[in-house]
């Protein structure tokens, strides 16, 4: 990876983390098509530049985040981790052979834009508007939603938890929030335990030139990951999630009649 191609995923990145579009599932395929998504690095750098993208979250709700007089808020985001933490180091070996196939990925965005479409006709009548009344029982099923994009990469992190948090009765801004929120830990856990699987198994990787790739990436990311959360926050509340379903279908299609009519996806 050069750094071109780091700074290209890390706009990417930045963009797509907090839009129910799978910011997993657009780097794959984007890292497929610059023939570098079967490099160890490039694996490593997917994961650790959505930590960087994320902590733009700490920074734009610093007072909500750092605010320790509100234990339960943290009560609640541990609890919401919980099942993500238990099916990740199940699935490990599973997701990472689903992230080898951009195909499959490419059908998640599809079968997730149909399901997008419908979401607002769902849940019509929310009656939670902020955090501080989400019970833990509530965090929890949250939680238990964030794992089906765990075990199926392009479905995306933030939909699967947004929805689940309206299907709690959680505003879509309530929702959207929560689910930046619960993304920090959830983050943070994937970006240490994979950083510890290459350290052990391939340390080569983390060579100084790597690294500096790395740190440039995280930074680009963090950037523009920060223009866009306000952004989505904004067209969410109002306009709902029908366009990122009509975007994941259209993107879905394309990438399969690529796959089947153009050229075959493969990161090999």
């Amino acid at each position: 990876m050069n750094i071109l191609q780091a700074i290209i995923l890390a706009i990417i990145e930045g963009i797509t983390e907090f839009l129910p579009v799978s910011s997993t599932g657009h780097m794959v395929i984007a890292s497929s098509f610059m023939g570098i998504a079967k490099d160890d690095f490039t694996k490593l750098f997917e994961i650790v530049i959505q930590l960087a993208a994320i902590l733009s979250v700490v920074v734009i709700y610093w007072k909500k985040f750092f605010d320790f007089s509100r234990i339960q808020f943290y009560i609640k985001l541990i609890i919401a981790v919980i099942p993500a933490l238990i099916i990740g180091g199940l699935f490990k070996k599973h997701i990472e052979a689903m992230l080898e196939t951009p195909i499959f990925i490419a059908i998640i965005l599809l079968l997730g834009g149909i399901i997008l479409i419908f979401v607002d006709k769902w849940f019509t009548n929310p009656s939670i508007n902020d955090d501080a009344e989400i019970s833990n029982k509530k965090a929890f099923l949250i939680g238990c939603y964030q794992t089906l994009a765990v075990i199926f990469p392009g479905l995306s992190r933030s939909a699967a938890t947004i929805i689940g948090g309206m299907q709690q009765g959680l505003t879509r801004k309530t929702a959207a929030e929560f689910s930046f929120f619960l993304a920090v830990p959830t983050m943070m856990a994937a970006t240490v335990k994979s950083i510890y699987d290459v350290y052990k198994d391939s340390p080569e990787v983390l060579s100084t030139d790597n690294l500096g790739i790395l740190a440039i990436g995280n930074i680009v990311a963090f950037i523009v990951a920060y223009a866009s959360i306000k952004f989505f926050i904004g067209f969410l509340t109002k306009n709902g999630f029908k366009f990122f379903g009509y975007y994941r279908i259209v993107l879905g299609i394309a990438l399969l009649i690529i796959h089947f009519f153009i050229h075959p996806l493969s990161v090999s």
